[in-house]
Formats: structure tokens, sequence, C-alpha cells
């Protein structure tokens, strides 16, 4: 079981490009650490420059370098994390985000995340800072 804050996919991005615009809440969550980010953060980032939406530069280049800028440790998506989902509500229609519920419930990490959708999961299955 892991301890710290679950970056969602956004406040990733936001936070390495362009920080000042993070709520000051998750910014000092994120400076507080530790840090935590998915690999379910990385496949969308990929999937997302694989098809011209997002630029990174090379996701490949981009993972480790973000991992190093932010502190951060990766977290594997492993297998009783996706049996989470099972009894997750179909509030929030997105894959990435609700695997990364999943994860936050599994490993009772705090997700970091403005998200509206993912922030109606919240407080009664995992805490949020936003």
């Amino acid at each position: 079981m892991l301890s710290g804050y679950l970056l969602d996919t956004h406040v990733v991005l936001t936070s390495v490009h362009q920080s000042v615009k993070l709520p000051s809440a998750i910014r000092a969550a994120i400076e507080r650490g530790p840090n935590v980010i998915s690999v379910i953060s990385y496949w969308e980032v990929m999937i997302k420059s694989m098809k011209g939406k997002l630029d990174v530069g090379d996701p490949r280049i981009w993972w480790p370098e973000t991992l190093l800028s932010l502190s951060a440790t990766p977290l594997p998506i492993l297998p009783s994390q996706v049996e989470r989902l099972h009894n997750l509500p179909r509030i929030h229609a997105d894959p990435f985000d609700r695997l990364l519920i999943a994860q936050a419930i599994a490993e009772k990490l705090t997700l970091l995340t403005w998200d509206s959708e993912i922030l109606k999961y919240a407080p009664d299955r995992f805490s949020v800072v936003h």
C-alpha cells in the first residue's frame, strides 16, 4: 500500500507546462508529496500524442522527465485495482479516469484533480484535493 498523492493526468500536464494555473491546494499538495503518477496517465498521454491531440514531444522522453520533475513514483496497474471497477458507479464514462479512481481507492491515495466528474465519487470512496 502506497501513501501520498495520485495526480490526475490533467494535473500532471498542467504541473509540467503551466504550473501557475494549478489551484493553490493542489500546488501545495504536490510540494508536500509524496507524489505518485499512474501508468494510466502515461498511456493516456501516449495515445493522445500519437493521435496528434496532445503535444508533449516524444512521450517516451516526457514520461521519465515528468516523474523526475514532480519527484513522483510511477504506479503500475494491478489486478486488485482493476477489480475495484466492478463496484464503481457509472458516473464517469472516461475509462482512464475510472481506473485512476479505482487506483486511488485500492491504494488509499489522495487524488489530486479538479475534474467535476471525478469529484462526484469523493469523499465517500476516497480523499481528494481540488
